[in-house]
């Protein structure tokens, strides 16, 4: 590929290889994807606080100090990366999905309904989730993988199964499909 570079008044042409022009986008395109999830929850904050919705509002702030608390934790300051944010927001749903069950028992509707009213806006930022049809061809691939046979080797399926399943499948279904296959 050749592109055409001016500097300084000078025209220069310089070719360059596939390879080296597919580097540098992903290289552009990493960069300009780090911060976007972020961006994203600010903007959608904003855009809650205008339209007064206290609800949305209140879950996208909870996330936003949780990403900051990510941030300046540890050693120095560092710049959340979309998959830190995917986690903080996974756990922030884990966390709402704690908080419906409980109050589910103690009789609280109306907090629990706040709650899955949070837990709809946080799901907005995660990846299309997958189905149990799904989840159980990948556990059947990883049992066959991994040579499992029985219940006791449930940690090894499970294992090399959560990378693949990673922010796609909530833990608990996954690890119900895991059980009943190897049962």
């Amino acid at each position: 590929m050749e592109i055409e570079v001016k500097k300084g008044g000078v025209e220069r042409h310089h070719l360059f290889t596939f390879s080296e022009v597919s580097t540098t986008l992903y290289s552009i395109y990493s960069l300009t994807q780090n911060t976007m999830l972020r961006e994203q929850i600010t903007k959608d904050l904003l855009d809650g606080m205008k339209a007064k919705q206290d609800v949305k509002v209140g879950a996208l702030r909870m996330l936003k100090a949780a990403i900051m608390k990510l941030e300046v934790s540890g050693d120095g300051k560092k710049e959340a990366s979309d998959e830190d944010v995917l986690t903080l927001v996974n756990k922030e749903i884990k966390s709402r999905r704690d908080s419906i069950e409980a109050f589910n028992k103690g009789g609280r509707e109306d907090l629990a309904v706040k709650e899955e009213e949070e837990m709809k806006y946080l799901m907005a930022y995660m990846p299309a989730q997958l189905t149990e049809d799904e989840i159980r061809a990948i556990a059947k691939e990883a049992i066959a993988n991994t040579g499992a046979t029985a219940k006791g080797d449930f940690g090894k399926v499970m294992g090399a199964m959560m990378p693949k399943v990673k922010g796609k499948a909530d833990g608990q279904v996954v690890s119900k499909i895991v059980g009943e296959l190897l049962a």
